[in-house]
């Protein structure tokens, strides 16, 4: 009689994602998108801004943070000519793809004033930070964006 091998357990990858931003979002969409085809357990943890972005349904708009205004409408027009994909769409392929899995942290939507509603369709779970912390506390990778 042979002994069943544990279960691999393939290597948890966290992005707490605090920026509203779409440079910064865009970074935890496609550093995610690409930790998930590699194999890898992704949790993107939404906190402040990140979460009202998305309850606001503006996870796609293209705008960056005023230090870099001199700029922005020239990376802007090159990402869309470049046809460079939405955070969304990025977001749904990275499910497709591997283990892909957002998350809001439960007291950010209360200090961004978002009700549980406008956001519960968009995220895989809504979590209180101990719990967040918990699945984030073994993770091979930590970001902070």
């Amino acid at each position: 009689m042979t002994t069943p091998s544990p279960p691999v357990k393939k290597p948890k990858f966290v992005i707490f994602a605090h920026g509203g931003t779409y440079d910064k979002l865009y970074q935890a969409a496609t550093i995610g998108m690409t930790a998930a085809a590699m194999g890898k357990d992704v949790y993107v943890f939404l906190m402040f801004w990140a979460i009202k972005k998305l309850a606001m349904g503006e996870l796609d708009k293209i705008d960056f943070s005023p230090a870099y205004e001199d700029h922005a409408e020239e990376v802007a027009r090159a990402m869309i000519e470049k046809k460079v994909p939405k955070i969304t769409e990025m977001f749904a392929e990275a499910k497709q793809v591997g283990s892909f899995k957002v998350i809001a942290c439960s007291a950010g939507l209360e200090y961004m004033s978002v009700k549980y509603e406008d956001l519960a369709t968009k995220v895989d779970e809504v979590l209180g930070l101990p719990l967040i912390l918990n699945l984030a506390a073994d993770a091979e990778t930590t970001l902070f964006i």
